[in-house]
């Protein structure tokens, strides 16, 4: 079983896109996953046609309450892929969370209990470097991070491996870098090609060589309640994830 973070602290570039649809792409190639939505904002759950407004068991129950993770993942429309949903509760998580002795290892405890019948578990972080991320961090064995192709794609960048390297200083010391994802590209833009050649002149061999092209029907899928594999799967989005989960597996 692979745990994998996919976090970036800066906003829209894509984190929740590419969990919906990475863990998609690794069901419809065979694989047992588990999505686990650690975002406030719940858009993971709603993006795969959770109604979260009639959920009473979230991950926030299991973090804060203890409650057995089993009993709060439900299954999706898709085959193989089941979601431990979230709700705006986890917004609090933090603060209750602030007094307890193990505050950063709530969700390696909570994920232990997890069944062990899955080979991948993704978790969706929210858009900030709180306690909750840490928490995702610590539990994981490495971590996807999406890079949007904008000009200012590098700057968060260095937050976020700063953060890593304190948790792999203390907190979990085998976390690793799965790799960079470059989300939004547009072949036609300059700006998009040269962000490409800028991350790949950084990071190397950790680039992804799955692009994710800039797609209507990916934004589009979430409305539905899908994952674009199912809404429209032969669009460039659907193409493109597939071959991510593919990239991902043959690693």
């Amino acid at each position: 079983m692979k745990i994998i973070s996919i976090a970036n602290q800066k906003g829209g570039v894509g984190k929740t896109t590419t969990s919906i649809n990475l863990a998609a792409g690794l069901a419809a190639e065979g694989k047992r996953v588990l999505l686990i939505d650690a975002d406030p904002q719940a858009n993971a759950s709603s993006g795969l046609g959770i109604d979260i407004k009639t959920l009473d068991r979230t991950i926030y129950e299991c973090l804060v309450s203890d409650l057995d993770p089993n009993t709060a993942i439900l299954p999706t429309s898709v085959p193989n892929l089941s979601i431990l949903p979230s709700h705006i509760d986890l917004v609090g998580a933090e603060i209750e969370m602030l007094n307890l002795d193990d505050r950063e290892q709530r969700m390696k405890q909570m994920l232990a209990r997890i069944d062990n019948t899955y080979d991948y578990i993704l978790i969706d972080c929210s858009p900030s470097l709180g306690l909750i991320t840490v928490n995702a961090l610590t539990a994981s064995h490495s971590v996807i991070i999406p890079v949007q192709c904008e000009f200012f794609a590098l700057e968060g960048i260095a937050k976020l491996l700063n953060t890593i390297k304190i948790i792999k200083s203390g907190l979990n010391p085998t976390l690793q870098i799965e790799g960079f994802l470059l989300t939004m590209y547009d072949s036609r833009l300059r700006l998009s090609n040269q962000v490409y050649e800028e991350v790949k002149r950084h990071f190397g061999k950790l680039v992804f060589s799955t692009v994710i092209a800039r797609n209507v029907r990916l934004s589009e899928a979430p409305s539905h309640g899908m994952s674009v594999i199912e809404y429209d799967p032969m669009s460039k989005g659907a193409q493109n994830y597939i071959q991510l989960a593919k990239e991902l597996i043959n690693r």
